[in-house]
């Protein structure tokens, strides 16, 4: 599997999506299939705005991860976004078996993040609340990283700045210093 982490407007679907359509992987976004659910307990807690169980996200990065056997790799976008996430993506190895290959993070300056989610146009996203995601996303994604760190996988840090193609690039050239492509 291939990880992609950043805060909102990094660029992790563009990212995920390119790379999965040139090389003929199966791209898994936690969002999307949080949207896509059918789970009427899904369903309710996000039209509550409320928090998804981590059980309930890791239910359905299961069911698709077993549902993507037959692809050769993996890229998942979106997901862990918890410590405890990160540890059953690793410890259900055996269930799905797919280890962790690379994990890259996206950093985008905030000022950058700041134009591309005015461009968005979303009506939460507000300077106040785009800060406010930022401090989460670093509370969440410190205690991944140290995590993986810990469990010998391979953590990249690209700079996220510049077109869609410069940062695909960025992200080939990094995969392919590992054989990952």
């Amino acid at each position: 599997m291939i990880l992609f982490f950043g805060p909102a407007g990094a660029g992790k679907s563009v990212q995920g999506q390119f790379l999965a359509a040139r090389q003929g992987w199966r791209w898994l976004s936690a969002g999307q299939l949080l949207r896509d659910t059918r789970d009427m307990e899904v369903l309710k807690a996000q039209q509550e705005g409320k928090l998804v169980t981590s059980e309930k996200v890791e239910q359905i990065i299961g069911d698709a991860l077993a549902r993507a056997t037959d692809i050769d790799q993996v890229v998942l976008d979106g997901f862990p976004r918890q410590l405890d996430q990160a540890k059953w993506l690793v410890d259900s190895r055996p269930q799905h078996g797919r280890s962790i290959g690379l994990a890259v993070v996206l950093e985008v300056p905030r000022a950058e993040l700041m134009k591309r989610l005015h461009l968005r146009g979303r009506v939460d996203d507000t300077p106040e609340a785009i800060d406010d995601r930022l401090r989460i996303y670093r509370q969440e994604i410190y205690p991944i990283l140290n995590y993986f760190t810990e469990q010998g996988i391979n953590i990249v840090h690209i700079e996220g700045a510049g077109t869609p193609g410069q940062v695909h690039d960025k992200v080939m050239e990094e995969l392919a210093a590992r054989k990952l492509v």
